[in-house]
C-alpha cells in the first residue's frame, strides 16, 4: 500500500516478502506487480503518442524489486518459428507507484512518452498480441496459454484483441492504434484479460508520476502551455458519490490553490477550488499524486492540473481515494488566500455513522452528508478543514498521529477517552491528526490532554483509521496529567489473580521493556499471588530454528520483578509445537502463570503437553484436573494457529482455585469501521465463538464435577463485552464477566482509533461470590507504553466463598 506513510517497519517487511517470495505462475492473481497497460498502436496511422509501451503498477505495500527481471512480447497468433521478444529491466516499483517500459516507435504520432524506467525496441502489433512480466531475461518459449501458466516464470501475462496465449475467459478487447488496454486504478487482477482490463485513451505514467507529453518535467501540460482553465472542475470530478465520474479519463488544466504538499511516502499535494459550488454532496478539493517526485509547488500557489482521474484504494476494504495521477501542472501565481477550512465540531459532524449497503460496497450511493459522518468526511476530501480545543482520545503512536475527538460529550470515559460499547455507536466525533510539517517533533500527547488551538490542514484518507487531518497548522498539546494507577494490595486472606499481556516478551528484548512490565506487575498490580501471562514468546523470539522453551524469558522477568520490590515467582506453562501457535513467527508465543510459593501453591499433576489436554474428575473432594498444567482439548480444529487455554489448579487457604488463562484468535481480517463495506464483517468471530464455546464446555464439566468450584477465567480475549464471543463463553450462566460490575466509563482495557474498548477478561463461577475487580489503566492511554493492553486484577475472599 503505498499511502502507508507510518507503519515503516510493517512495509520493511512487507518488502522483504515481495523480494523473495515471488508469484508462482501468472496463473496466481497478483497482489503486488502487474501489467497495467499495454499499448502498441505508437507511431502508427491516427496515433497520438509516438512509441508502443507497457506500463507495469504496484499494488502491494511495498517496494518490488525488478531487477533481473524482463517484459516480453509474443505475437496474437504465434507460428512455429515466432519467438519471444525480451526487454530487460532495472530498479523497482513503488508501492502503488507505477513503471514505463518504452518500446519500438513508429513515424506517426506527435506525443513523446514521459520519461521511460527502461527502454526496448519491440514493435508490437497494435491489435493483438501478448506481454508477459518475467522473472528472469531468458526469453519463454510457451506459445499456449496452458503452457505459459505452467511456466513459474511467469509473474503476470495480458493477452489482447485475438491473443492465443491470454488469461481466463479470453484476451482483453479493443486495442487499436488510439486505443490501449489497461486495467482499473485498483490494479485489480482475477486472471481474466477480458474482465480485468478494458480499451482507452492510451495512459502512460512513469515512476516520477508523470504523463504523456511530461519530457521528464515541463509544467506546461499537453496542451500547450495554456493559461486558461479547463472545463472541469474539481467538485465535477468528485461528483455526488464516492467515485470519480470522470476515473480512469484524463483531465485538462483543473484550476485549484494548493493547501497542503506531501514530501515523504505518498508524494503529492492537495489543490481545492476557492469557488464552492451549491451541492454539498460534491467535494471542492483533490489530491494530486506525484508518484516517487517531490512536488515542486508551494502551498499558496494557484496552478492549473492535467493528469489522469484514478480512484486509489489503500486496500481492499478500505474506501477510495479520488486522485489526479501522473500530473502536470502550470503554476499562474503565489502567495495566494488559501479557501476558508470547514469547522468539525459537534454540531457539523452527524451523529449516525454510516450508510449501509447490506454488508456490499457504499461507493455508488449517493452522499448524505447532512446523516452520515462517513459521507460528510468524503463531502470534505481533501477539503481544508479545522478543529479547535479537541481532546485526546488516543494517545501519540509511533507513527506521529494521534486521536482527538470533535465532540467532547460523545461517551467520555472517566479518564479522557471515547468508549466503546456497542457495535452500533462507534463514535462519530473521532478523527486521526497527522502533520505535514517535516522539520518540527510531534508533540507527545496522552489520552484526556488537549490539542489547543486551531489544527487544520487537508482532510485525508488511509487504511489504518479512515479519515485524518493532514496538518498544515498543528495545535499546541496541553497535558491533563494524566497517571498511571495503582491498584490496592490484596490482604491477608484474598487471592489475588491478575492477566496481563506483555506483548510479545522475549528474553532477547531489552531490559527497559523487562523493568518496566516488572514494575507493573510488582506496584501497579500490587504483586499478585496468581498472573496468567500473555504472548510470552520462547527464548530466542522470532528467531524461526524450533526452540520453544520460554526458561530464559521468564527468569528475566521474575528477576526484574523481584528487582522492582515484587515477590519471588515461580511459573508454570506448556511448551507449544513449534509454529504451531499462531502469533509471530518463530516467536511460539504462549500463555504462563506466575504465582507466588509463599502465598499460594500449584498442585502439578504431570501428563499435560502441547497436545494432550487435561480434563476434569469428580473426587470425594470435589473436582480436580487430570493434569495441572494443562491444555484444553488442544487438537481441537478451535485452536488450529491459536494459542491453547491454560489451565492450572491451585490452593489457598485450604481452598482449590482453577485458573484458566486464554489469548482467543486476533481480529485480523476484519472489515474496518470505516471502510467501504457497511456494515463490516467481523469474518474472525467465528473462530473466537469456537475458542469460547470450547472453554464453556470445559468450565461446565468443572461445575458438573463440583458446583461450588471456585474457578477464574481471564486474559485478552480479542472481543467486546456485548460480543456473541463473551456470551457463548457465558452460556449456562457457568460464568460471571467482571467488568459489568464496573461503572460503564470505567469499562475498557485497550485504545484502538481513538476507542477506548475492553478485550481483556476476568470471569468468574457462581461460587466466588465475594470479590473486588479493578482495570488498572497503566498503558493503553498513553503515548509511551510497556505493553499495548491495561492489567486487571480480582481480589478474591475466599473464606466468604462458601
Amino acid at each position: 500500500m503505498r499511502r502507508a506513510v507510518y507503519p515503516a517497519i510493517s512495509v520493511a517487511v512487507a518488502g522483504a516478502f515481495a523480494l523473495t517470495a515471488l508469484p508462482a505462475a501468472y496463473a496466481a492473481p497478483s497482489s503486488t506487480v502487474v501489467i497495467s497497460e499495454v499499448y502498441g498502436g505508437g507511431g502508427n496511422s491516427g496515433a497520438t503518442l509516438v512509441r508502443d509501451f507497457v506500463e507495469l503498477g504496484n499494488a502491494g505495500t511495498a517496494a518490488y524489486d525488478l531487477s533481473g527481471y524482463s517484459v516480453q512480447y509474443l505475437p496474437g497468433s504465434p507460428s512455429a518459428s515466432s519467438l519471444w521478444q525480451v526487454t530487460p529491466l532495472s530498479g523497482s516499483v513503488a508501492p502503488g507507484g507505477r513503471y514505463l517500459v518504452a518500446e519500438g516507435a513508429g513515424s506517426g504520432g506527435t506525443v513523446e512518452l514521459p520519461t521511460p524506467d527502461a527502454t526496448g525496441s519491440i514493435a508490437m502489433s497494435a491489435t493483438s498480441g501478448t506481454i508477459a512480466l518475467v522473472s528472469g531475461s531468458t526469453a519463454l518459449t510457451c506459445k499456449t496459454a496452458a503452457d505459459c501458466a505452467a511456466d513459474s516464470r511467469i509473474v503476470d501475462l495480458v493477452g489482447f484483441g485475438s491473443a492465443v496465449v491470454r488469461e481466463g475467459s479470453g484476451p482483453a478487447a479493443g486495442a487499436s492504434n488510439t486505443a490501449s488496454v489497461a486495467r482499473a486504478a485498483s490494479l485489480a487482477d482475477t486472471d481474466d484479460n477480458a474482465a480485468d482490463l478494458a480499451s482507452g485513451t492510451p495512459t502512460p505514467v512513469n515512476s516520477a508520476g508523470q504523463g504523456p507529453g511530461s519530457g521528464g518535467g515541463d509544467d506546461g501540460g499537453d496542451d500547450g502551455g495554456s493559461t486558461e482553465p479547463g472545463t472541469v472542475r474539481v467538485h465535477d470530478l468528485q461528483g455526488t458519490t464516492r467515485l470519480s465520474p470522470f476515473n480512469g479519463q484524463t483531465v485538462t488544466r483543473v484550476p485549484g490553490i494548493v493547501t497542503g504538499v506531501r514530501t515523504t511516502g505518498s508524494r503529492g499535494y492537495w489543490i481545492q477550488e476557492p469557488q464552492a459550488d451549491a451541492d454539498a454532496r460534491t467535494s471542492e478539493a483533490v489530491f494530486v499524486y506525484t508518484g516517487s517526485a517531490t512536488p515542486t509547488v508551494s502551498v499558496g500557489d494557484s496552478v492549473l492540473v492535467t493528469g489522469k482521474v484514478t480512484e486509489y484504494y489503500p486496500s481492499s476494504t478500505s474506501q477510495s481515494v479520488t486522485e489526479i495521477t501522473g500530473p502536470t501542472e502550470t503554476v499562474l501565481s503565489s502567495g495566494n488566500p488559501l479557501p476558508g477550512a470547514v469547522v468539525l465540531d459537534a454540531g457539523s459532524v452527524p451523529d449516525g455513522y454510516a450508510p449501509t449497503a447490506g454488508g456490499g460496497s457504499i461507493d455508488a450511493l449517493p452522499l448524505e452528508p447532512a446523516v452520515h459522518a462517513l459521507d460528510f468526511y468524503e463531502s470534505l476530501e481533501g477539503m481544508r478543514v479545522e478543529i479547535s480545543d479537541a481532546r485526546v482520545v488516543g494517545g501519540t503512536t509511533a507513527y506521529d498521529e494521534v486521536w482527538v475527538t470533535v465532540k467532547p460529550q460523545e461517551s467520555p470515559s472517566a479518564r479522557g477517552g471515547t468508549l466503546y460499547s456497542s457495535y452500533d455507536q462507534p463514535n462519530t466525533g473521532r478523527i486521526k491528526v497527522m502533520s505535514l510539517d517535516t522539520t518540527t517533533a510531534f508533540p507527545e500527547a496522552n489520552v484526556g490532554d488537549e490539542l489547543t488551538g486551531t489544527t487544520s490542514g487537508p482532510l485525508d484518507y488511509a487504511t489504518y483509521g479512515g479519515y485524518n487531518l493532514q496538518a498544515t497548522t498543528l495545535g499546541a498539546v496541553a497535558d491533563n496529567g494524566l497517571e498511571r494507577e495503582v491498584t490496592r494490595k490484596q490482604s491477608k486472606k484474598e487471592l489475588a489473580v491478575a492477566t496481563y499481556n506483555v506483548e510479545n516478551l522475549d528474553a532477547l528484548d531489552g531490559q527497559e521493556k523487562f523493568d518496566r512490565l516488572a514494575e507493573g506487575v510488582a506496584v501497579n498490580l500490587g504483586s499478585p499471588d496468581i498472573v496468567a501471562l500473555e504472548e510470552i514468546q520462547d527464548d530466542n523470539g522470532a528467531v524461526n530454528d524450533g526452540t520453544v522453551g520460554s526458561e530464559a524469558t521468564l527468569a528475566r522477568f521474575t528477576d526484574a520483578i523481584r528487582a522492582a520490590g515484587g515477590p519471588r515467582y515461580a511459573w508454570r506453562y506448556i511448551s507449544p509445537e513449534n509454529n504451531q501457535d499462531g502469533g509471530e513467527p518463530g516467536g511460539n508465543i504462549r500463555l504462563v502463570f506466575l504465582y507466588n510459593p509463599d502465598r499460594v501453591s500449584f498442585v502439578d499433576r504431570s501428563g499435560g503437553d502441547a497436545t494432550t489436554g487435561t480434563s476434569v474428575v469428580k473426587t470425594k473432594k470435589g473436582a480436580r484436573l487430570t493434569y495441572s498444567p494443562g491444555r484444553i482439548n488442544p487438537t481441537s480444529d478451535a485452536w488450529d494457529s491459536s494459542r491453547k487455554p491454560l489451565v492450572g489448579e491451585f490452593e489457598f487457604r485450604g481452598e482449590s482455585v482453577f485458573v484458566i488463562a486464554n489469548h482467543f484468535g486476533s481480529k485480523g481480517g476484519d472489515q474496518p469501521l470505516h471502510g467501504r463495506y457497511q456494515e463490516p464483517n467481523r469474518s474472525s468471530e467465528t473462530k473466537r465463538h469456537q475458542q469460547a464455546a470450547e472453554v464453556n464446555t470445559f468450565v461446565k464439566s468443572l461445575l458438573a464435577a463440583d458446583k461450588k468450584a471456585k474457578a477464574v477465567v481471564l486474559g485478552d480475549l480479542n472481543d467486546f463485552e456485548f460480543s456473541q464471543t463473551v456470551s457463548t463463553l457465558t452460556d449456562g450462566k457457568v460464568l460471571t464477566p467482571l467488568v459489568g460490575t464496573l461503572p460503564a466509563a470505567e469499562r475498557y482495557t485497550y485504545v484502538y482509533d481513538g476507542n477506548s474498548q475492553t478485550l481483556d477478561h476476568i470471569l468468574t463461577s457462581p461460587a466466588v461470590t465475594h470479590y473486588d475487580y479493578d482495570i488498572v489503566h497503566i498503558n493503553a492511554e498513553f503515548a509511551d507504553q510497556a505493553s499495548d493492553h491495561d492489567p486487571q486484577i480480582v481480589r478474591i475472599d475466599i473464606s466468604k466463598c462458601k
